[in-house]
C-alpha cells in the first residue's frame, strides 16, 4: 500500500504521539481523518496537517461510545471516499494499587484502551473489505508483556489488546492486514522531573529515551509492507528484554 494519496484514521491524533504520527505521515502524502477528546490543541494539529498540502478531517470522538465512532467514520467515508488505515491509538494511562483500583477506573481503562479500538475497528473494517484492501495498526505497549506493579488495569487493558489484534488478524485476512507496535518510553510528559529520564534511559539497553518518530516510521513501515499481518512490533530500545 502507497502512503501517498492514502486515507488514515487516527483516534487521538491532537496531541502527544498520536500528533506525530498524523503529522509524520501527512508529510508522506496522506490525507488524515484524526480524532480529539478534549485537546485544545486539534485546531493547531488541522492546520499543521494540512500544511503538508494534504486534506484533514477532526472531530471530537468519545471512543467508548460507538454512535459517536460511527458518526466520525461516516464523515470520513464522506469526505475521502475510503478508509484506508486505522490507527488505534487514543488511550488511558491509569496507575493504582491492585487493592486500590477503583472499578470505575477499571472500566475507563478497559473501556478506552480495549472497547475504543474493538469499536473503531468493527465499524471501519467492512469498508476496507469492501475496498479488498486496509491495515489497521493497534497501540499496545510493554505493560502486555511485562509485569508492571500498580499497573494491573492498564496492563490487562493493553493486554487483551495484542489478543484482539490477533484475532482481527485471522479474521479479516486476506484483505485487511492488522498488527500491533509496543512502544518503550518515547515521549516523555513536558513536567517530567530528571530522575524519571534517567530511570528511562537506564531500563534501556540502548541506554537512551526514543522518539515518536520511531514509532512513525515503524508504522510507515507496517502500512507498506504487504507481507506483515498478525504480529507485534517493539519499538524500546530493548527495555522488553531487562
Amino acid at each position: 500500500m502507497e502512503i501517498r494519496d492514502s486515507v488514515v484514521m487516527i483516534t487521538g491524533g491532537a496531541k502527544r504521539v498520536g500528533k506525530h504520527i498524523a503529522l509524520y505521515l501527512a508529510g508522506k502524502g496522506a490525507h488524515i481523518a484524526f480524532s480529539y477528546n478534549q485537546a485544545h490543541e486539534w485546531e493547531e494539529t488541522k492546520a499543521e496537517i494540512e500544511s503538508h498540502g494534504v486534506q484533514a478531517l477532526a472531530m471530537q470522538v468519545n471512543v467508548t461510545q460507538s454512535d459517536q465512532v460511527r458518526a466520525f467514520v461516516d464523515a470520513t467515508i464522506e469526505r475521502f471516499g475510503r478508509i484506508d488505515v486505522l490507527i488505534n491509538n487514543a488511550s488511558v494511562w491509569l496507575r493504582a494499587p491492585f487493592l486500590q483500583i477503583r472499578e470505575e477506573d477499571w472500566d475507563l481503562a478497559m473501556d478506552v484502551n480495549l472497547k475504543g479500538p474493538f469499536i473503531c475497528s468493527q465499524l471501519v473494517a467492512p469498508h476496507m473489505l469492501r475496498q479488498g484492501r486496509g491495515v489497521i495498526i493497534n497501540i499496545t505497549d510493554l505493560s502486555a508483556f511485562q509485569t508492571w506493579p500498580e499497573y494491573a488495569h492498564h496492563a490487562a487493558s493493553k493486554a487483551g489488546l495484542w489478543s484482539l489484534t490477533k484475532s482481527m488478524a485471522v479474521e479479516l485476512a486476506p484483505a485487511v492486514r492488522v498488527n500491533a507496535i509496543a512502544p518503550g518510553t518515547i515521549l516523555l510528559p513536558d513536567n517530567a522531573p530528571p530522575e524519571k529520564r534517567r530511570w528511562a534511559e537506564e531500563k534501556s539497553l540502548l541506554k537512551t529515551v526514543g522518539s515518536p518518530l520511531d514509532v512513525a516510521r515503524l508504522i510507515e513501515f507496517l502500512i507498506e509492507c504487504d507481507f506483515a499481518t498478525g504480529s507485534v512490533y517493539f519499538v524500546d530500545g530493548g527495555r522488553s528484554l531487562t
